[in-house]
């Protein structure tokens, strides 16, 4: 006996309270989007999320149609082997989320993605939200314009990024930074060595060449020789080197067979953050990792080293805008953390620069109150201000949950 149709009423009260498309590219995205699900959720009560997701955003409920790493490409020319795909990838959730109609489609990060997919959304009548905001303020600054008509509001991670947006005419709020409501204010140093097995009293450094293959596979190699520069001076220093991935972990091995005489090293499957907490110093390739290291009050050199293409238009086309890379310096507006980019990358360089800034107290105790500073700052619940931001674009604030 099949049961009587729903009335329009009871099918209205049975449709979950928000429906979310959402699109999250690699690591980061991941933890993101996890963290904004589960505040979204503890809002609105009933929630039904659906796109491209990763294994944290799926533990907290998302349906993945395709994985976040799919979208781990960056640079102008190392994204035109991936193209097709990407397209391929970009016109089926267009079609896909048109069809489902969610309430509202969010993409994090991932901007050479999302805004055009945010775009095609919203000229189907689907609200759209960017959760980090691009970096147009860094470089390429005319695509604002281009976000502000494919946005109906970006949300911002860094306290400086909405005064730009907002001067272009752009809906913009910042909600701080997820990470530093998750990574406490005193890290357990301790308690991470011993999780890790670690001696307590060692000098730790750690490595972390990336999250994307690419990055790995330009930086894997300086990180590893400055690991064997620092060991040749200091051979009871410690290394350990959290990878991301799989893929990421095999392609550091391959590369750690290219260096003669490389110190012993700890890799473990993911754990930065432990592996932060547990560590002395660090060096860390540019982008999250350096925005953990700096929560975690670690000494750090960043490193960035583009497709040479990609590098060669950047500097032809004078399209970068600030005169720092790492968020640590943008955040503190001066070059206090020692970055490299390019061919200023090498094993001998970063290691110098670590190993100069390890055996200076004085830098560390500096670094530890500016870091304690900014992690104060972006410590605002980041997650719980972008759902109720999110809410508010939608005009469903003050709602009961279900």
């Amino acid at each position: 006996m099949t049961a009587p149709p729903l009335s329009a009423c009871e099918a209205a009260l049975a449709r979950p309270a928000l429906r979310v498309a959402i699109v999250a590219g690699e690591a980061s995205g991941d933890q993101l989007g996890a963290a904004l699900i589960e505040a979204l959720r503890a809002r609105v009560g009933a929630l039904e999320c659906f796109g491209v997701a990763g294994p944290k955003m799926q533990a907290a409920g998302c349906e993945a149609w395709a994985e976040a790493e799919v979208l781990s490409v960056m640079g102008f020319t190392e994204v035109l082997p991936h193209l097709p795909r990407l397209l391929r990838l970009r016109a089926e959730l267009t079609r896909r989320f048109r069809e489902a109609r969610p309430d509202v489609f969010i993409g994090i990060d991932a901007p050479a993605f999302n805004l055009g997919l945010a775009a095609r959304l919203h000229a189907a009548g689907i609200a759209t939200v960017q959760y980090v905001a691009p970096q147009v303020w860094a470089w390429r600054q005319g695509r604002v314009h281009k976000i502000g008509r494919a946005c109906d509001l970006v949300l911002c991670l860094l306290p400086f990024e909405t005064d730009f947006y907002t001067r272009h005419g752009v809906a913009a709020e910042f909600v701080g930074h997820p990470l530093a409501d998750q990574i406490p204010l005193q890290s357990d140093r301790a308690g991470a060595r011993a999780a890790l097995g670690l001696p307590a009293e060692a000098t730790v450094v750690a490595l972390l060449p990336g999250s994307r293959l690419g990055e790995v596979g330009r930086l894997a190699r300086d990180f590893l020789d400055a690991a064997a520069w620092i060991a040749a001076r200091r051979p009871e220093v410690r290394f350990v080197a959290p990878m991301a991935s799989a893929g990421a972990r095999e392609l550091f091995l391959r590369k750690r067979s290219e260096v003669p005489d490389y110190p012993e090293i700890l890799i473990t499957d993911g754990q930065a953050q432990r592996v932060l907490a547990a560590c002395d110093g660090a060096l860390v390739a540019s982008g999250t990792a350096t925005l953990e290291t700096l929560l975690s009050r670690r000494v750090m050199v960043v490193a960035y080293r583009l497709g040479a293409m990609t590098a060669f238009l950047l500097r032809r086309l004078r399209l970068v805008k600030v005169p720092y890379f790492s968020q640590p310096n943008l955040l503190l507006g001066r070059r206090f953390v020692p970055e490299f980019l390019q061919e200023g990358v090498s094993g001998a360089t970063l290691g110098a620069a670590l190993l100069a800034h390890l055996e200076d107290p004085a830098y560390g105790q500096t670094l530890a109150h500016e870091f304690e500073r900014v992690h104060r700052e972006l410590r605002c619940g980041g997650a719980g201000l972008a759902a109720e931001a999110i809410l508010r674009q939608l005009g469903r604030t003050g709602e009961a949950r279900t």
